[in-house]
């Protein structure tokens, strides 16, 4: 990724001409003339990632053009970190500035030696810089566009096959006049285009579609010789020749022409392998919607280009991975050809850790199966490499060489900036659900993330994953209740891809063997399981950006961040994350990490923070989530750049004890922090009164999370939450279980917010939540209150998850019709006066999880319940066994309510664990002694 690192520095070398650096004479000069070379040389390390495979030559130039631009990186930050160093106390006169550039002499002569060796080294490269041919380019492409899944998969490799071809068949047959747009999309490798194909050459499909054409795409096709091929395959099927003017047509042209063509006939078009949403809006014009049952069939890895071609009229089709048992099927089949299609037993263990890593991907299996099939069957040696070094295989076996093509095409085509973030992903050990929030903030410490008006970074960073999830690059592992992703995770095979191309542009390096072999310099440096072997690195240049440690398995004794930081180069870090590392407490060397924006500590043992924080004014993350510390000290209130401060964890099993969270205490002036934009979870009963003015001054704050708060505070807190006009999720929790949160005075309340989690009594239903249009998730506990909530609440037209814990005194809850449109997840708990529940037809429409526990008054089955046709998933938590034994099968008076439910489940607490059974088998014992959790969905 040389492009991304000469971009980086093109920022940094912005800010050394723009900023008043006293720099020597005739260093500026230098800067420039650096600046300006790898401007130019941009637009050939654009084409590199796709060129340099095949061009050795070239692969030596960039090589050599990014550790140039790592050296002027290296060299910037090495003397910015003087500067900082030296700037510790303010420049308050004239002499203290004298005094400031006596210090920073040695600094200056630094640079400039440092540039003037670069300026040389920027001039040989210059010097010998490639010529690209643009014909050279379009071969390329031309090569790694083809239809791989076609030219690699049959249809005897789809296992399957059927349901979905049949699928697709039915709506191409549906009974429709207009014209519709069915599209396929989905990773690559899945065999979108096999299936179409499949679909296009049924004899039925061509008797029904008198027209019929298949245009293959490409990342570099021209529009006019699509629609000249488009032509002249109309012109064939209707028996006549392509007229001569046909090649002098422009585009506008050739649509009209086709349109005409079309307009008389039912017809089917497949466009193959669609990468952008233009191409579409250009094609469509030519295709009329002319009332004769017409159909558009259509292929992509890309989501948004699916769901947008059918937007007026059609079927988006997302085609899934391969199930276990047919996956194996079609191994077998490929594999042992020669023997039944059947493996032996003694390879079975072997070939299905195979399998899972092609991670249900038909090509990967095909492909995987080929090479294996060649290997003898006696020596289980030879198996068991394979599986041991899958990544290098890939690399190394020819017979592997197309689908490594097919999967490298959609990492080619990525914007260098979405590239930097995929390949950042090769940090995270195998199989690591990565978390969602984590991964943004860490790609914009890294600075991959492009500034956009009216945007914070964080947000701008979720669009770019959300890109790399519509690209079929990334898969959602886990969401929330209210549909939100939680982790995400590659495929196994893309990430065989991504690692290699990571350790071969020497973007990142991670540590987990003993053996393993080193690059001559490291960046980012990924460590997993123990760090003694980087202790014994010493021939490898550490000028270390990013630290992070996975999974460390060393104990506390054993484990030394002093040693780590004194034998690496880690003074210029960016990115220092030790979630998980046996730690007790703070390490002090990190406190000389002047240009530290990330630090996680979360999950480690550490109870106190020094008071010394102050010196990392360039901190923007401070995780400690899930540590012992409970108080900050004052001093936190000087890192004016912090945008994340995250400090709580979970004391005890069950989230229906009231002080089941600690947060921590600060007695600074937290209205400092300005760029605040997550900060939880806060105790607010000390100084608490100007603590609430303080929370007022950080309008910039998008998630607030604040504990033990007194009712006569609430005055304060609510005129501070309505200068919090980014605000997106607040959390409040009472001082104990009977305090009152007043937090009734809310005038404008946020616009924006989304998450409202309110723990203690409410004497009555703050009003203005009705007026917040964009909740979707609504947690209330301990509010005891005497009037129905739902009638607030059930107008909200995006709720999609709402929580009751000893909500309502009240005997009978009514859901009215077209309530709650949005809501999927339902919970009631511990209503001990309720009796009664009624759901009218329309009510909860989409509900598709209805949870209730300890209603220890509700007896009979809620009245309606049989209307809300999408329910999925119904469990009963200690309730009374007269609901339950309604609810039995067939026997059970109610039963006919819940009849067309998947999954009834009623569980109780015997002998300190849960019991589970399912209604569906009455009587019989699912599974036994759960942990003391009660089973629902309440962590925030």
């Amino acid at each position: 990724m040389a492009d991304s690192s000469v971009s980086f520095l093109l920022d940094k070398l912005t800010w050394l001409l723009q900023e008043e650096v006293n720099l020597q004479r005739g260093v500026r000069e230098d800067v420039q003339y650096i600046k300006d070379e790898l401007e130019r040389h941009k637009s050939i390390l654009m084409l590199a990632d796709s060129l340099e495979d095949k061009d050795p030559e070239l692969k030596v130039w960039v090589k050599r053009v990014r550790d140039i631009a790592q050296d002027m990186e290296d060299a910037i930050d090495e003397y910015y970190l003087r500067l900082v160093d030296h700037q510790q106390g303010k420049i308050k006169s004239s002499y203290h500035k004298i005094v400031f550039g006596i210090k920073t002499m040695k600094a200056r002569r630094k640079i400039a030696s440092n540039i003037q060796g670069i300026k040389s080294k920027v001039e040989v490269i210059s010097h010998r810089r490639p010529i690209i041919p643009s014909s050279s380019s379009q071969r390329l492409s031309s090569r790694l566009d083809s239809q791989g899944d076609a030219l690699l998969l049959e249809e005897a490799d789809l296992v399957g096959i059927e349901h979905p071809k049949k699928q697709l068949c039915d709506l191409l047959f549906k009974d429709e006049s207009n014209r519709a747009v069915i599209s396929i999309y989905g990773m690559g490798g899945l065999g979108k285009t096999t299936i179409a194909k499949q679909v296009y050459d049924d004899p039925k499909v061509k008797k029904r579609f008198r027209i019929h054409a298949w245009v293959n795409l490409s990342q570099s096709f021209k529009m006019e010789e699509l629609l000249k091929d488009l032509v002249e395959q109309i012109h064939i099927l209707i028996g006549k020749p392509v007229p001569e003017a046909v090649e002098r047509m422009k585009s506008d042209k050739l649509k009209e022409l086709i349109k005409d063509l079309l307009q008389r006939s039912r017809y089917l078009i497949v466009l193959d392998d669609v990468w952008h949403v233009n191409v579409w809006d250009a094609v469509k014009l030519a295709l009329p919607n002319n009332d004769r049952g017409s159909r558009v069939m259509l292929t992509t890895r890309k989501k948004d280009i699916a769901l947008y071609s059918c937007a007026e009229l059609g079927k988006d089709f997302h085609l899934e991975f391969l199930p276990e048992q047919e996956a194996w099927s079609l191994f077998c089949r490929k594999t042992f050809q020669g023997n039944n299609n059947s493996c032996p037993p003694h390879l079975e263990e072997v070939c299905r850790n195979i399998l899972k890593l092609c991670g249900g991907l038909p090509l990967a299996i095909v492909a995987i199966s080929g090479a294996l099939a060649t290997k003898g069957r006696s020596n289980i040696e030879e198996w068991q490499i394979v599986c041991r070094s899958f990544g290098s295989e890939i690399e190394g076996n020819d017979k592997l060489e197309d689908m490594k093509k097919v999967l490298s095409l959609s990492f080619n085509e990525l914007p260098y900036h979405l590239k930097s973030c995929l390949l950042y992903l090769s940090v995270f050990p195998e199989f690591h659900a990565i978390e969602h929030m984590r991964l943004i903030r860490l790609w914009v410490a890294e600075g991959f993330v492009n500034g956009e008006d009216g945007k914070t970074l964080e947000e701008v960073a979720d669009r770019y994953l959300k890109e790399l999830l519509n690209r079929s690059l990334l898969q959602v592992v886990e969401k929330t209740s209210d549909g939100r992703m939680k982790t995400c995770r590659m495929h196994d095979l893309l990430r065989e891809i991504v690692n290699f191309k990571s350790r071969d542009q020497n973007f990142a390096t991670v540590a987990k063997e003993q053996d393993m072999v080193w690059p001559e310099r490291v960046r980012r440096l990924s460590v997993i399981n123990s760090s003694h072997n980087v202790l014994k690195q010493n021939k490898t240049i550490f000028k270390l950006r990013s630290l992070l440690m996975f999974a460390i398995s060393d104990s506390v004794n054993h484990f030394s961040i002093h040693e780590l930081c004194s034998s690496t180069g880690v003074k210029l870090l960016n990115v220092l994350d030790l979630q998980d590392a046996p730690l007790e407490d703070f390490p002090l060397e990190i406190i000389n990490l002047y240009l530290l924006k990330h630090l996680s500590l979360k999950n480690t043992k550490v109870k106190n923070i020094p008071s010394s924080i102050k010196k990392l004014q360039y901190l923007e993350t401070l995780d400690l989530k899930h540590t012992c510390v409970m108080e900050l000290p004052f001093e936190i209130a000087e890192l004016k750049r912090l945008r994340h401060l995250l400090v709580y964890r979970y004391k005890i099993e069950s989230y229906a004890h009231f002080h089941s969270k600690n947060g921590f205490k600060v007695a600074a002036p937290i209205g400092n922090m300005q760029s605040l934009q997550k900060l939880c979870f806060v105790d607010v009963d000390q100084g608490s009164g100007a603590l609430m003015v303080e929370l007022g001054r950080l309008t910039q704050l998008r998630k607030l999370g604040i504990r033990k708060m007194r009712k006569e505070d609430g005055a304060a807190l609510c005129s501070s939450i309505e200068k919090m006009i980014n605000l997106r999720s607040l959390s409040i929790t009472a001082i104990e279980e009977d305090e009152v949160i007043d937090i009734h005075d809310i005038s404008n309340p946020p616009r924006y917010l989304q998450q409202l989690y309110l723990s203690g009594r409410l004497e009555k239903f703050p009003q203005w939540i009705n007026s917040c249009k964009n909740l979707v998730r609504v947690f209330l506990k301990w509010s005891r209150l005497e009037e129905d909530p739902l009638v607030y609440l059930q107008g909200l037209p995006n709720l999609r998850h709402l929580e009751f814990l000893q909500v309502y005194v009240g005997e009978m809850l009514h859901f009215n019709a077209k309530g709650f449109p949005s809501l999927k997840v339902l919970g009631l708990d511990d209503l001990a006066g309720l009796k009664c529940m009624i759901i009218e037809e329309g009510a909860m429409k989409g509900l598709k999880k209805l949870v209730m526990q300890r209603c220890g008054s509700f007896k009979n089955v809620p009245l309606g319940i049989e209307h809300l046709t999408k329910l999925k998933t119904i469990e009963f938590f200690d309730m009374p066994d007269e609901l339950i034994m309604a609810l039995r099968p067939n026997v059970g008076a109610d039963y006919w309510r819940v009849q067309n439910v998947p999954t009834v489940y009623s569980t109780y607490w015997r002998d300190d664990g849960w019991d589970v059974y399912s209604l569906e088998t009455f009587g019989e014992r699912e599974s036994a002694k759960r942990t003391r959790e009660l089973p629902t969905l309440w962590k925030v």
